[in-house]
């Protein structure tokens, strides 16, 4: 498994050395490169509340579903982990016209030491409707308003399908789980529906 990054600052991440400038690139071009819209286009994405706990948690309940290796949250664990919490987690949904929810995206928050600042990490997001990458863009843009400069992400689950269209870089290191007293044989990370922490 890879963690990639997608750059929402690259000014500073250049400056602290985090990223550095492609042969043949400029600041300018390297801004423009990976400009954000200022705010999500998908209709009806917004905030979670509280009121969409039980129709969020029944969303990703059944996403999860499909994957070889996923939790299974109770609507409580469910509460506890994607109910938004400042400088810890934020969550997104979608709502269609009718008042349903379609889609889910979260993040969580961890302290960088390189950029002194905290950086976003995809956490669990299920597409039902919105195209992943259309989803993941307001993700993004998101996190870039919450001033954050780097949103991370693991090539498991579903994020195949965004990480490369939305620019996302491989780290140069790879990632192993390993689930003590439980027998679990090697799979690939798009049969893999846990993030651990």
């Amino acid at each position: 498994m890879h963690l990639l990054a997608s750059i929402l600052n690259p000014k500073k991440l250049i400056d602290v050395k985090f990223s550095h400038l492609s042969r043949n690139m400029t600041m300018q071009r390297t801004l423009k490169l990976f400009k954000l819209p200022d705010r999500p286009r998908t209709p009806g994405f917004r905030k979670m509340t509280a009121k969409d706990v039980p129709q969020a948690h029944k969303l990703l309940f059944q996403y999860l579903k499909k994957f070889e290796l996923a939790p299974e949250f109770s609507e409580e664990e469910f509460l506890h982990w994607f109910l938004p919490r400042d400088n810890i987690i934020d969550s997104f949904v979608v709502e269609d016209d009718q008042g349903r929810l379609t889609d889910m995206v979260s993040y969580y928050m961890l302290p960088s030491t390189v950029m002194h600042h905290p950086a976003a990490y995809s956490f669990y997001n299920v597409s039902t409707s919105t195209p992943w990458p259309e989803l993941m863009t307001d993700a993004l843009i998101s996190a870039k308003q919450l001033s954050f400069d780097v949103f991370n992400a693991l090539d498991l689950m579903d994020n195949s399908e965004f990480l490369l269209q939305l620019k996302f870089g491989i780290g140069d290191g790879k990632l192993q789980y390993y689930l003590y007293n439980w027998r679990c044989p090697a799979m690939q990370p798009s049969h893999i529906g846990l993030v651990l922490q």
